[in-house]
């Protein structure tokens, strides 16, 4: 007892390997051959070729975007004969999102005071109780004042005479919006890289290159410059008829890096889309107000060409660890294999009880000797003789 318990932690440095028994069995073979080179070719193809698996990735981009637009066009309004970029893009700061005014109805010289609602079900009456003192008119320009008016209509306390009521029209398109320009500056980081780059290289910053460059994929892929024109007609809409009653369109900026490959094939993507149906255009109001206490004013409704910049992007490089887990995986993808032999092997095929018997030992209780022991004696006594 003593000597066995002394003997038995050396057990815990045995090694123990598997038993293989080949077998001349083709089909098998064939089946298993083909199970390999599938296996091989996923591994080989569509995880470090296609998805480049041995890579790991970064697909949160940090951004910053600023744009500015050029151009200028005659109007025929009240207060201006001539827009700049300070007059019709909106918000005046550049942003990833801006408005510029494309067509517009205009209301001059409105003044506060008392005047006719426009014929709207909220304000139709026929006597005064039914236009309520104080009650503002639903989807209205003003306060009711309590006057029912001989049109029927209730007497409003607004900014008055009321915006005009009207279909945008062809004649007040500003045209020369087609040719305007929009400079997108965009600056994107990949933190897991400690990685940063711009849309537009240093060394091609200076005002002479993009006063003269416009955006190619090809020729020139660090020219942040385009027109508005182009836009619109890369989205899949006409010019003509976005900027009559105005558009929501969206430039798609796409960062795909692959680190591992020089630094000047990490360029931008630019792609164009239109953002919803734009079956009802893009309009807002505003107003521009006299110098004089802001009593008169004289109001503008707007439609144009709305752009929303969407930065996205994902960077990659190699990774020592997804190298080895992709290809752990595949190793047992081919245990798999052998596993599927097997089955088939010592259960579907005939003579598979022949294999199982090569294959599998068995110890009864009654032969308390190892089979190894027992082939070991065997070869004692045969080569004795």
């Amino acid at each position: 007892m003593a000597r066995w318990s002394i003997q038995y932690p050396l057990y815990l440095f045995d090694y123990t390997t598997v038993k293989y028994v080949a077998t001349q069995n083709k089909k098998v073979g064939v089946l298993y051959r083909i199970f390999q080179l599938i296996v091989m070719g996923y591994l080989i193809w569509w995880v470090f070729v296609a998805n480049k698996q041995y890579q790991v990735k970064d697909d949160t981009v940090e951004s910053s975007v600023l744009t500015k637009v050029k151009g200028v066009a005659p109007v025929n309004t009240t207060d201006f004969k001539l827009w700049g970029p300070e007059d019709y893009v909106y918000p005046k700061q550049g942003e990833d999102f801006l408005f510029i005014i494309t067509n517009f109805i205009e209301t001059p010289n409105q003044t506060l005071g008392n005047c006719s609602e426009k014929e709207i079900r909220d304000a139709m009456c026929t006597k005064d109780e039914d236009c309520i003192a104080g009650e503002p008119v639903r989807a209205g320009n003003g306060i009711k004042t309590g006057l029912c008016l001989k049109t029927g209509i209730c007497e409003i306390n607004g900014w008055c005479p009321t915006e005009k009521d009207q279909e945008p029209d062809e004649s007040t398109v500003v045209r020369q919006a087609e040719k305007f320009t929009l400079y997108i500056k965009n600056f994107i980081r990949f933190s897991n890289f400690n990685y940063s780059k711009s849309n537009v290289k240093l060394n091609k910053s200076s005002s002479s290159y993009l006063k003269n460059c416009f955006y190619d994929q090809i020729n020139d892929p660090y020219c942040p410059i385009f027109h508005l024109g182009d836009i619109v007609k890369k989205a899949g809409r006409t010019f003509q008829e976005s900027a009559l009653k105005g558009g929501s369109f969206g430039i798609m900026i796409d960062w795909s890096c692959d680190l591992d490959k020089d630094d000047s094939h990490c360029n931008p993507r630019y792609s164009f889309i239109t953002l919803g149906t734009n079956t009802t255009g893009f309009s807002f109001r505003f107003a521009e107000y006299s110098s004089v206490g802001k009593k008169q004013r004289t109001l503008y409704k707007v439609f144009g060409i709305h752009l929303q910049i969407i930065v996205f992007g994902t960077a990659s490089k190699f990774s020592f660890i997804n190298t080895i887990i992709n290809i752990a995986s595949g190793v047992t993808l081919m245990t798999a294999g052998s596993f599927l032999c097997d089955i088939i092997l010592l259960w579907m095929m005939k003579g598979s009880t022949f294999y199982r018997e090569s294959k599998f030992e068995k110890i009864t209780k009654n032969n308390k000797e190892s089979p190894a022991k027992k082939m070991a004696e065997g070869l004692k006594r045969k080569f004795s003789l």
